[in-house]
């Protein structure tokens, strides 16, 4: 496959609103010893991203400065160490930058294979919240058969998800959103129950549903005052999981309920992680998640689709809060 010199990409000069997302000519990036080039089709519309637009979440060392943590499309050229029959395969993979783009590297290992039943759309939006709710939920919380669950942010990307994997896993999971028609979307996805945070008290609410005793698992992407709250809600020897501070990254907590409880309470950041641990994740992820979305039995729940010129458009989008579910850029 023949490669150009140059390319489309998303790569903001300086941190500002949505109209610094301007398509500018950037030279095609070339795979290092194990990695992949990938000429995109799709690349999916994350928070981190708008973040790093704003000048709040720097790239990490080594990473593009082109945003895009996540994008789908076919192999075209592979590094040393990559096998050459990789070429011509669709995958979709997970990136620490540069998925806003017609072409991005990644490494082999954070490639997943494209299945028929998946749309590239559908691939695009897949890696990010996937890994992200797989390490927190089901190896940072030790999720199991039966446990119960609280999601904040119930019709984002990371809730729908969420709420997949939980029906999947037999997980029974209780969501937070801003709205009845967001509440309705949950449950639709498969929510047990959606509490609209604006008019209920998430707390009251969780307890009465679960007869006081709490759920297993709060995945928690608001931070400050949420902490103790999420605390309350925990049953004994439950996990508080958090993954974001949209409301702050300094909390007060009760310690003797802590300790009463014998809670833990964990977290993590994904972006950052080398390309081992990630590497690690998608061989989990294919062993125990792929298969059901080579049935067609996992897919994310798609919002909206931008082409990349309007990558900020997405970001309005995004902003906005109405999403549920999903955005992706698409690249002809």
């Amino acid at each position: 496959m023949t490669v150009p010199e140059t390319m489309l990409a998303v790569d903001p000069e300086q941190p500002g609103g949505p109209e610094v997302l301007v398509p500018a000519t950037r030279p095609v990036p070339v795979p290092g010893e194990g990695e992949v080039l990938i000429k995109v089709a799709a690349a999916g519309v994350n928070r981190p991203e708008v973040m790093q637009r704003m000048g709040l979440y720097p790239a990490p060392p080594g990473a593009p400065s082109i945003l895009g943590l996540e994008a789908a499309g076919t192999i075209v050229a592979v590094g040393s160490g990559a096998p050459r029959e990789m070429i011509g395969q669709a995958v979709c993979a997970l990136v620490s930058g540069g998925g806003y783009a017609e072409y991005v590297v990644a490494p082999l290992g954070q490639c997943l294979p494209v299945p028929p039943a998946l749309t590239m759309i559908e691939a695009a939006a897949m890696p990010e919240t996937l890994f992200t709710v797989w390490t927190n939920v089901f190896e940072r919380a030790y999720a199991a058969d039966g446990d119960w669950l609280l999601v904040h942010g119930g019709t984002s990307g990371i809730g729908m998800m969420a709420i997949a994997l939980a029906r999947l896993f037999r997980l029974t999971v209780l969501v937070t959103a801003g709205s009845e028609s967001k509440c309705q979307a949950a449950r639709r996805a498969g929510a047990a129950e959606a509490i609209n945070y604006k008019t209920e008290d998430f707390v009251a609410r969780v307890m009465d549903i679960t007869g006081g005793r709490g759920v297993d698992i709060v995945l928690d992407m608001v931070g400050g005052d949420y902490v103790p709250r999420n605390l309350e809600c925990l049953a004994e020897e439950g996990r508080h999981v958090s993954i974001a501070v949209q409301r702050g990254a300094q909390v007060t907590i009760p310690l003797w309920q802590v300790m009463r409880k014998r809670l833990v309470i964990t977290g993590s950041t994904l972006r950052a992680r080398d390309t081992e641990f990630k590497s690690l994740v998608a061989e989990e992820i294919t062993r125990t998640v792929w298969p059901f979305v080579e049935q067609g039995r996992l897919k994310p729940v798609i919002d909206s689709t931008f082409p990349l010129a309007d990558a900020a458009e997405a970001h309005r989008r995004m902003e906005s809060g109405e999403h549920v579910g999903k955005i992706v850029l698409t690249v002809e």
